[in-house]
């Protein structure tokens, strides 16, 4: 049980900690004012409080904000389940309303999975007004990272690059997926090898260099002729409308990309591995009920 005697922990205002809570969620000493209805100046004298409390700058000035503090971060993955507990209390609602709640959730992931999941995600979060989601670029290298400095709430990846204290969960599998325009390359199905080969290729990689396919290929001795990279799926499938070229792209987007751009979606005529995409999460969060909402409601969606 803790000392509510003591006189460090009475001498805190309580009150400090709702300001904080929202510093970190809206990043804008303006819009966490606004969200909890107080002044700017209010909130200003507030975050002055909470340096002196806690001993650290907390939030420094960005070009469109504030971004927090490394201090300021491992704090929030103790303050916000705090507040959660203590609204329950309160309020005696020990649960996240997705009906009445205000809340913004900010998920990292690679641009496929975005074209993927976030259609499904806003027709299911449609419903209620005062969720919001964010997106931010993340990958299984990143996304950890971006997870421990509170950038992110959840992350989703293939075969992420996890620490001891986080948590993830299996989603689906997914694979490759060859796609082209059937106008400008009219290539029967099933795709060949050969056909493969003979006509050009639009490269996906970080590097600019090479990608699995490339991998593939040369463990057979053979090699395709690319004609231009991009590091986003979005960016080659956009291209396809009027190049006659060919991609191969993780199927969950190269399906959607089909759909909406009239493209044929062919089997890769070698073997080509699949990969498990995984949820991600802090476990300093997972028992937060808008958290264990939130991980729900991605679930459901794929």
């Amino acid at each position: 049980m803790i000392d509510i005697y003591d006189t460090e922990f009475r001498k805190a205002d309580l009150n400090l900690l709702v300001v904080f809570a929202a510093l970190m969620r809206e990043r804008s000493v303006t819009r966490a004012g606004a969200a909890l209805r107080l002044s700017q100046g209010a909130t200003s004298a507030a975050l002055g409080r909470l340096r002196t409390l806690f001993d650290d700058e907390l939030f420094t000035r960005t070009r469109t904000g504030v971004a927090p503090t490394p201090r300021a971060v491992e704090l929030a993955r103790r303050i916000e389940p705090a507040l959660g507990l203590i609204h329950g209390v309160v309020t005696d609602r020990d649960r996240f309303d997705p009906a009445t709640a205000r809340r913004t959730f900010t998920l990292g992931m690679s641009d496929d999975l975005e074209t993927a999941l976030m259609p499904r995600l806003l027709g299911a979060t449609a419903a209620f007004p005062g969720v919001r989601l964010a997106v931010r670029q993340a990958s299984r290298n990143t996304v950890a990272g971006m997870l421990d400095r509170g950038e992110i709430d959840l992350g989703l990846a293939a075969a992420p690059a996890l620490g001891g204290a986080h948590r993830s969960r299996e989603l689906f599998v997914s694979g490759y997926t060859c796609l082209f325009n059937p106008r400008l390359l009219p290539l029967p199905l099933p795709l060949t090898l050969d056909a493969f080969l003979a006509h050009p290729h639009l490269l996906i990689s970080y590097d600019g260099r090479r990608g699995i396919v490339d991998d593939v290929l040369e463990a057979r001795g053979l090699e395709r002729r690319v004609i231009a990279s991009t590091t986003h799926f979005a960016g080659a499938a956009l291209q396809l409308p009027s190049l006659p070229a060919l991609a191969t792209l993780p199927t969950h987007a190269a399906t959607v990309y089909a759909d909406l751009l009239g493209l044929t979606a062919a089997e890769p005529p070698l073997p080509m591995p699949s990969y498990t995409v995984s949820a991600i999460w802090h476990g300093s969060i997972a028992d937060d009920p808008a958290h264990a909402w939130l991980r729900g409601l991605v679930e459901q969606v794929t």
